[in-house]
């Protein structure tokens, strides 16, 4: 059974690099969201995101009324990475000691790291930097998952069933199918539902 928010405004932030498709994840989201009755304020940020710049949208749920796109410094609810160094530039900003996070573990280097400038912190690092500035952290191996189903792209499907598999949003599988089936060709229909479903077993397995 899908929970009811705990708060109103409700923030979430999905965040990941430029081509990894979070903004279309956030719509995603968002419709599930909408068609529950609430009210849905979106507001994206985008770096250089052709040359792997960071790309967040912000996502604000209410049951009362609409609010300002973007969500104030502190006071994200859950972030959703799709690459973990932008879940932890995120969570220093919005996060919060209430705040969850769930992020992808595969990385991707910036050219500072490719061309021998700038380090990437270690997977134990990240994910003790993680778990030490969120109320929990959950890790999932998204597009390894994705290369397994033949398209990496799928990693971001795969977040938002992990994210629905937490039982913090009161959004379930039948309201990402009914988003998707509208958005989808029917041929990528049942695909999308299997990255969804792996996302979910990924998290009730932690």
């Amino acid at each position: 059974m899908a929970k009811q928010l705990t708060k109103d405004p409700f923030n979430i932030i999905i965040t990941g690099v430029g081509g990894q498709g979070n903004v279309m994840a956030s719509r995603v989201l968002a419709n599930m969201l909408v068609g529950k009755g609430y009210q849905i304020t979106i507001g994206e940020t985008f770096g250089a995101s052709q040359r792997g710049g960071s790309v967040m949208s912000h996502i604000r749920v209410s049951e009362k009324s609409s609010w300002s796109p973007q969500i104030p410094r502190g006071q994200a609810d859950i972030v959703v990475a799709l690459e973990p160094i932008d879940a932890i530039r995120v969570l220093i900003t919005y996060g919060n000691p209430h705040c969850l996070v769930l992020t992808n573990t595969r990385a991707i280097y910036p050219v500072g790291v490719i061309a021998g400038e700038l380090n990437y912190p270690g997977q134990d690092e990240i994910r003790k930097t993680l778990t030490d500035i969120s109320a929990k952290a959950w890790f999932l191996d998204a597009t390894e998952e994705a290369l397994r189903l033949g398209n990496p792209i799928l990693g971001n499907i795969i977040m938002i069933g992990a994210t629905v598999g937490t039982d913090v949003l009161p959004v379930t599988r039948d309201d990402f199918k009914e988003v998707i089936a509208r958005s989808m060709p029917k041929d990528k229909l049942e695909m999308n539902l299997i990255a969804f479903d792996r996302g979910v077993e990924k998290i009730k397995c932690q």
